[in-house]
């Protein structure tokens, strides 16, 4: 399980290569994912950035994220395959059901469904899709997703309605696909926490995480009893001097591993469930990071 009440997973996000106007190296990328499977850490996170802009922060050319993670899971065997986050109100729901159950079937059950709204209002314009009913647009399409990728598989029609006469393929082997919010997602937390498995969301320094959480925790206590996960992205150039002091970074930190396992173990502390590494050092290579994460980190927090 990703998410755990009384553990710190940690996951990878791709790609992880240099912030330069560049596409995706596949090749990199595949190589990355075996290491992270065969080193032991929890999960790999894909965006999807339909397209780039001088509006978007990072440069890279992402790749198709549905056409990303089947490479992912031919190419891994243990490791959780997540999406950070699908935008939902750019693409049809029972597309996004359709994909998300191929996924399931062909990872062998590792694959986890993160859900998020988008903040680009040209992106938005380009695809014919109004922001400005983004929350309604993803509600409904969150429930449809639901139907379409729970136990009985229903198909909805845009007015809820169950389509008999249409089923959706492949089926399920288990029961579900755990669906994740990524970002506010432009609903409540109480709407997450009712509706969503786990709540994703972007670095914050603990202090100003920790009045997140005591609003998602608040949240949750309203809407239901069932654990319900806290994860973040996390920046993280790892120097290679291990007494390095951990600084505050945008959207993470710059620290050796001794000032990393007491981040980490903070976070953990404060009720934090998953963290995905965003690998961005320009004098480490992916697999010697990962390597001393797994080594010399995850141990320690045990």
């Amino acid at each position: 399980m990703l998410f755990h009440p009384d553990r710190l997973s940690f996951g990878i996000v791709l790609p992880a290569q240099e912030r330069t106007r560049a596409d995706v190296q596949f090749d990199t990328q595949l190589s990355v994912a075996r290491d992270a499977d065969d080193l032991g850490l929890q999960a790999l996170w894909v965006r999807d950035v339909p397209l780039n802009s001088d509006a978007y922060p990072d440069p890279i050319g992402h790749a198709d994220p549905w056409v990303f993670l089947g490479a992912l899971a031919a190419s891994t065997s243990r490791i959780a395959l997540a999406t950070g986050a699908i935008v939902l109100p750019l693409r049809h729901p029972l597309h996004i059901a359709k994909a998300a159950l191929s996924m399931a079937a062909l990872s062998k059950g590792r694959f986890m469904l993160g859900l998020g709204s988008g903040d680009r209002p040209t992106e938005y314009e380009v695809f014919g899709r109004d922001i400005e009913n983004r929350k309604s647009i993803f509600q409904a399409g969150w429930d449809r997703i639901a139907a379409a990728i729970g136990s009985e598989q229903q198909v909805t029609g845009e007015d809820g309605r169950v389509r008999k006469e249409f089923t959706i393929t492949p089926h399920q082997a288990q029961a579900g696909i755990p669906m994740v919010a990524v970002g506010s997602s432009s609903q409540s937390l109480e709407w997450i926490a009712r509706h969503a498995s786990a709540w994703m969301t972007y670095y914050r320094p603990l202090a100003v995480q920790k009045d997140r959480l005591g609003l998602w925790q608040n949240a949750q206590a309203k809407v239901t009893t069932e654990f319900r996960g806290f994860g973040q992205s996390m920046v993280l150039e790892l120097i290679e001097k291990p007494d390095a002091p951990y600084e505050e970074v945008n959207l993470g930190g710059k620290t050796g591993r001794r000032g990393l396992i007491d981040a980490l173990s903070a976070m953990r502390e404060a009720g934090i469930h998953h963290v995905a590494f965003n690998l961005t050092s320009k004098s480490r290579p992916a697999r010697e990071v990962m390597e001393e994460i797994s080594r010399d980190v995850m141990p320690a927090l045990i």
